[in-house]
């Protein structure tokens, strides 16, 4: 097997951590994201860890921003800067998973947010983004209904 199948196969067998929330939300003992501030990827272009002392709980968890523009920006539109499937892996929830990620691994696409699990699988990811996405948003309604 190829190191990512390895990867990916220990992955689904990790167990994320799930808030209470109105979906499904990856976190970690440092919040959302692994306390990554989820404006950064849009506003600077690359993954930063937040503070633990610039907060904002939505969806059942806690997130960390490197600002208290950044925060702001985030509680006035959650949705524009959240990522997709609640923090999990992107491809791994297109083949019916939730698997934890890697907040330096990462994909802007269309104005969305995705993460990946690692960065070979973000590369793997970008080859057709809109198919994945497909199956990928259908898993996550399925995922949801079930809660």
């Amino acid at each position: 097997m190829t190191r990512i199948k390895h990867l990916l196969i220990l992955a689904l067998l990790f167990a994320a951590t799930l808030s209470h929330a109105d979906s499904l939300q990856y976190a970690t003992d440092n919040g959302a994201i692994d306390g990554y501030d989820p404006v950064s990827y849009f506003t600077k272009g690359r993954a930063e860890r937040g503070f633990p002392i610039i907060t904002t709980t939505w969806n059942g968890a806690e997130w960390r921003f490197t600002s208290e523009e950044h925060r702001d920006a985030f509680a006035a539109n959650p949705e524009k800067y959240a990522p997709q499937y609640g923090g999990f892996c992107a491809l791994g929830m297109a083949h019916g998973g939730d698997v934890p990620t890697d907040p330096e691994a990462w994909t802007i696409w269309e104005g969305k947010l995705y993460l990946n699990m690692i960065k070979e699988v973000s590369i793997t990811w970008r080859y057709n983004p809109d198919k994945l996405i497909e199956r990928a948003d259908a898993k996550w309604r399925s995922l949801n209904e079930a809660r």
